[in-house]
């Protein structure tokens, strides 16, 4: 019973899709997304539950045990983003129909809904999935569906914006392709816990290590790390607001779980003489990232453009924990891909509302928002105080985590930074908070508050509060992650970090 869980997640979107697609009514289309997203959201919720409990699950494919068959194979870390990744879905597409009914055309909302559902699909299989191959096929799927979300936009720079995705993406996935091409002509499997027991016995080979190099790029491409990240301001500034609000939470959290897997648990990157080379790498690119994609976003005029902007620099904070490649580093760079998208996702879907009512996301037309849409702001204000890591917010243990893993490298610089870059973070949220409270649009008379419509308001909302309860509450994020990271990186790490995190005061065990 245990292993058909592990199938739902994955088949409930991916049989939900072409169903959805006949539907003729959009409100029809709309509910029938919104229903099977929360139903893959329970069953990833039953799932990290059973893992919890009872360790790896697993389902082969047509009864062929792995490695001759397809298998997914579930443990804390997958089960981890299949829960983050379908909470998300759930939560946007129940609250998108407003903004859908806003910005895409009647005859695309079923298709729409059609697109979102084979994104998550292919997101949840990404996640689920044992096989390197199934796992490309399903980034195939869940990109081809995302560009086509991305050129819904009623602006025509969206089909610009979206064609550049397109490109960026397909070079992307053709390093990963070629990659794994590499690994499949070495040991003659694509079973990744079956690769994680051959590639440590080809030893130095320079095959590995360009399967390794092919791999990585291609995933920091789908990332948006620095300096590969050139696709993501456009797509996510043209898109229609629900969209990026859709994408921006998930998409790149899939893509470092990817990075992850492989580093950890395919190539073995904390035993390998490339640790050191790419530890610098990580490091130096993820810092980059931040300080770039944070003075960007300091100066932009465009409040959406500046969250964009500002989704690079914390893709970099994940690439330094990775990069330290400790347990503690690997669990701080989970920890932030949780509440990186509950930040993200309520910053987003935030903006969808005030984009409704004002008609887009210029900071000029935002003076005096904070009156007419008092809740609205205040969820953007929230969550973006925990963007920044003030203590009692989810964005707080993520920066906590990441300088202690720092620190216990005696890496004191790197902590410096780390701390250097939330303070930039403070500066463009205090753009929104000046304009919004304290400027009067002299354009714009006294009218009375108008906030978003009711389910578009209460999914901002719960998003926003989550940044809350996750800083006070840490034990789903904090205890998850670091169970992944130690069964990711297991003994072997232990060495290299000498000591585990202090927890926070007050954090529950996992």
């Amino acid at each position: 019973m245990l292993s058909q869980l592990a199938l739902l997640p994955v088949l409930l979107p991916l049989i939900g899709a072409p169903a959805c697609a006949v539907l003729r009514r959009p409100t029809a289309a709309w509910a029938f997304a919104s229903t099977v997203a929360v139903l893959a959201f329970v069953a990833a919720a039953a799932l990290l539950q059973a893992t919890a409990r009872q360790g790896v699950i697993h389902y082969a494919f047509g009864g062929w045990a792995a490695p001759w068959g397809i298998e997914y194979r579930i443990d804390l870390l997958n089960a981890f983003v299949l829960l983050l990744v379908s909470g998300i879905a759930a939560v946007v597409l129940v609250a998108s129909r407003a903004s859908v009914w806003h910005d895409i055309a009647e005859n695309r909302r079923t298709l729409f809904y059609v697109a979102c559902l084979l994104c998550l699909a292919g997101w949840l299989g990404i996640a689920a999935t044992g096989d390197a191959f199934n796992l490309f096929v399903f980034l195939e799927i869940s990109s081809l569906a995302t560009y086509a979300l991305v050129a819904c936009g009623r602006d025509r720079q969206a089909l610009v914006a979206a064609f550049n995705y397109l490109v960026m993406g397909t070079i992307g996935a053709t390093f990963i392709l070629i990659g794994i091409g590499f690994i499949y002509m070495l040991t003659g499997t694509l079973n990744m816990a079956d690769l994680a027991q051959r590639l440590p016995g080809l030893g130095e080979s320079r095959t590995v290590f360009a399967a390794y190099a092919f791999i990585v790029v291609g995933v920091c491409l789908k990332l948006a790390l620095f300096p590969l990240h050139l696709w993501l301001p456009g797509a996510y500034t043209q898109a229609p607001a629900i969209v990026t609000a859709y994408v921006a939470a998930t998409a790149t959290k899939v893509a470092l779980y990817v990075l992850i897997r492989f580093s950890f648990s395919v190539f073995h990157l904390e035993s390998s003489r490339l640790a050191l080379s790419l530890e610098a790498v990580f490091i130096s690119l993820g810092v980059v990232a931040v300080f770039a994609g944070s003075l960007v976003a300091v100066f932009a005029s465009n409040l959406k453009r500046a969250l964009a902007w500002s989704s690079i620099a914390q893709i970099g904070y994940m690439a330094v924990g990775v990069g330290i490649g400790t347990v503690a580093g690997v669990q701080a760079s989970l920890i932030h891909l949780f509440n990186h998208a509950l930040m993200k996702g309520a910053l987003f879907l935030a903006l969808a509302a005030i984009a409704m009512r004002v008609g887009g996301n210029e900071l000029q037309a935002l003076r005096g928002i904070g009156r007419r849409m008092p809740l609205t702001s205040a969820a953007i204000v929230v969550a973006g105080i925990s963007l920044i890591g003030v203590p009692g917010t989810a964005g707080f243990i993520s920066k906590w985590y990441l300088v202690t893993a720092a620190l216990a490298r005696e890496q004191w610089l790197l902590a410096l930074l780390i701390v250097a870059g939330s303070l930039l973070t403070a500066v463009y949220i205090w753009r929104f908070v000046e304009t919004a409270w304290l400027d009067q649009n002299p354009a714009q008379p006294a009218t009375p508050p108008q906030e978003a419509p009711p389910l578009l308001l209460a999914g901002t909302l719960l998003l926003a509060l989550a940044n809350i309860y996750f800083g006070l509450d840490t034990r789903l994020p904090v205890g998850t992650a670091a169970g992944a990271a130690a069964g990711l990186l297991g003994d072997s790490a232990a060495g290299l970090l000498g000591h585990p995190p202090a927890p926070l005061p007050g954090a529950g065990a996992p």
